[in-house]
């Protein structure tokens, strides 16, 4: 192929317009307790109501193309099973890429047509540009992109008058309300609550060369460190911005770029940070695995014991396996929120 052929293709793929984004269908308002029960509605406002007293419960989130149809879904299931649902306040954190940004109105009123009463606001993730700076290449490329580093940066990300927030990946559906995850206590000073499997495999989310290192190893002497999921997470802003939580992750990404300590993406320097001192939560709040490795995704099932959380972590997303034929059984659950709108033609009444 000539050079001119060959300019001429890549200038037409780069003119090439962004994929429009689907069309969802909208969501059920409900209310699901008396009004005398709750808090008043908050407004469906952007920003007005992001530092209302009466919201009872923050909820902080990312939002972008790529797993929106599982942002839609988790959001629905979250309003499905609240005691208080129109007191949620949601806090979206999209990419601050020039490609992204021009899409960022199509996604907030996607969102703003699926849940027109959804009080929320989307953040541009100021930090984008540092944080992939940052970022060492890891074992699945979905795990690389700056926005799965956000919920490092929600203490400077989200208003100081947010002081507690619940995070949830985009992967997960709630069949509890989401109010009782919220009030777990924080004792002293503790800025994170989330499930511990102190059964894992610990030293797996490490290198060797970082086991063998008495300098690197030795910032876990004295903390009983136990693995723990990112994707749901109690967060205490105000003790987090006070101990500079997010300066400290940043060391350990930058001690990476150097010396290859792990091989995952944004969890090992949360553990390195956080494992050994947080405040742990029932296991029932984070069914994870659902997605199956980092590898094939293969189908796994639900842990022994209750389920107030499913989460699709891993390689496979439901949404994915659904559209190819190919669900796994659990994937079934998460479909009874799918807010997708089937194609024209085959949409039922």
């Amino acid at each position: 192929m000539s050079r001119f052929p060959l300019l001429l293709l890549l200038l037409c793929a780069a003119a090439a317009p962004a994929a429009a984004v689907p069309r969802y269908r909208e969501a059920p308002h409900f209310t699901n307790s008396a009004a005398a029960q709750c808090p008043p509605p908050l407004p469906p406002s952007d920003a007005d109501a992001a530092c209302s007293p009466h919201a009872a419960v923050h909820v902080a989130m990312t939002l972008d193309a790529s797993y929106l149809r599982g942002t839609m879904a988790a959001v629905l299931s979250v309003l499905r099973h609240a005691s208080c649902p129109e007191s949620i306040f949601f806090h979206f954190i999209a990419s601050s890429s020039p490609s992204a940004s021009a899409a960022a109105p199509e996604l907030r009123a996607t969102v703003r047509a699926s849940f027109p009463s959804l009080a929320f606001r989307v953040y541009p993730f100021a930090d984008e540009a540092r944080v992939a700076g940052l970022i060492s290449t890891s074992i699945r490329g979905a795990l690389d992109r700056p926005l799965n580093y956000a919920r490092s940066y929600l203490a400077s990300t989200l208003p100081t008058c947010v002081r507690r927030v619940v995070y949830l990946d985009s992967d997960v559906v709630l069949t509890d309300d989401i109010a009782s995850l919220a009030a777990t206590p924080l004792p002293e000073t503790t800025a994170v609550a989330a499930p511990e499997y102190c059964g894992a495999n610990f030293t797996a989310y490490f290198t060797p060369g970082f086991w063998a290192s008495p300098a690197l190893s030795s910032t876990f002497a004295g903390r009983k460190a136990c693995y723990f999921n990112t994707g749901v997470m109690v967060l205490d802003l105000a003790r987090w911005r006070r101990a500079g939580y997010t300066a400290q992750i940043e060391e350990w990404m930058e001690l990476q770029k150097r010396v290859r300590i792990y091989e995952l993406g944004s969890l090992p320097p949360f553990l390195l940070v956080f494992a050994g001192r947080i405040a742990a939560v029932d296991h029932r709040w984070n069914q994870h695995g659902l997605g199956g490795d980092n590898y094939r995704g293969l189908c796994r099932g639900l842990h022994a014991g209750a389920v107030s959380l499913l989460h699709w972590s891993g390689k496979g997303k439901p949404w994915d396996r659904l559209d190819a034929g190919r669900p796994c059984p659990l994937d079934a659950v998460w479909a009874k929120y799918d807010l997708l709108r089937p194609a024209a033609g085959i949409e039922s009444s």
